[in-house]
C-alpha cells in the first residue's frame, strides 16, 4: 500500500530506512513525547520489524514518509491499532476484535514546522474514511505536545477524553478523535 500527497510519498517501512530511523529515534527531543527514551542504532532494525509486523498482521500500519523532491525520509506517519479497554497497541502484542484506529506521526526534527505531519496525516485520514471504510479515527497525544495537538486539530480531530491510562503510556495522554470527515 502506498499513499501520496503533493510533496510526499508514504510507503511501508524498509530495513534500508535504518539510518533515518536511527536519527529519528536517537534524538531526545523527538522521543520526548513518545516515552522519552532514545533507541540505540543497533535496536533500530528490530523496531522497523515491529512496524512491518503490524502491517503483516493487520494490512496497515505506520508508513515511512519520503519527501518527493529528494527522496529523504522525513519520519513516520500512519496507523496503529489499539485495544481501547487496556490501551495496548498492536505493534507490541497480538490484538483481535474491535480495535481503535489511531493516526500517529513522528518526524525527524529537521522537518518539523514545514507542514509535513499535517499533509501526511490528512491523506491517512482520507484513506481511513474512504478505502478502509472507517467511521472513526483517533490520535493519542501527550498533553504537553502542543505541536501534535495542532496537527490533530488541523485534520479535524477534537479532544474527546483526558487522562487515558494504559501500560503503553509513560506520560499523561489525551484522546483526540474524529467521527466523520469534516466538510471540505
Amino acid at each position: 500500500m502506498r499513499l501520496e500527497t503533493e510533496r510526499l510519498d508514504l510507503r511501508k517501512p524498509e530495513l534500508g530506512d535504518r539510518d533515518a530511523y536511527a536519527e529519528l529515534w536517537g534524538d531526545p527531543e523527538v522521543v520526548r513525547f513518545l516515552g522519552g527514551t532514545t533507541l540505540p542504532p543497533e535496536e533500530v532494525p528490530k523496531a522497523i520489524e515491529r512496524m512491518l509486523g503490524h502491517w503483516e498482521r493487520h494490512g496497515l500500519g505506520l508508513f515511512s514518509v519520503l519527501r518527493k523532491e529528494d527522496g529523504r525520509l522525513v519520519g513516520r506517519v500512519g496507523y496503529l491499532l489499539w485495544d481501547n479497554e487496556r490501551w495496548a497497541n498492536a505493534m507490541h502484542e497480538e490484538l483481535d476484535g474491535e480495535l481503535e484506529l489511531e493516526i500517529g506521526w513522528t518526524l525527524i526534527r529537521e522537518f518539523w514546522n514545514q507542514g509535513y505531519a499535517t499533509e501526511a496525516a490528512l491523506v491517512c485520514r482520507d484513506h481511513a474514511f474512504d478505502e478502509l471504510g472507517r467511521d472513526r479515527v483517533i490520535s493519542l497525544i501527550a498533553r504537553e505536545n502542543v505541536a501534535s495537538i495542532r496537527v490533530a486539530e488541523k485534520i479535524g480531530e477534537s479532544l474527546e477524553q483526558t487522562d487515558i491510562s494504559g501500560e503503553a503510556f509513560k506520560l499523561t495522554v489525551d484522546l483526540y478523535s474524529l467521527e466523520n470527515r469534516p466538510a471540505r
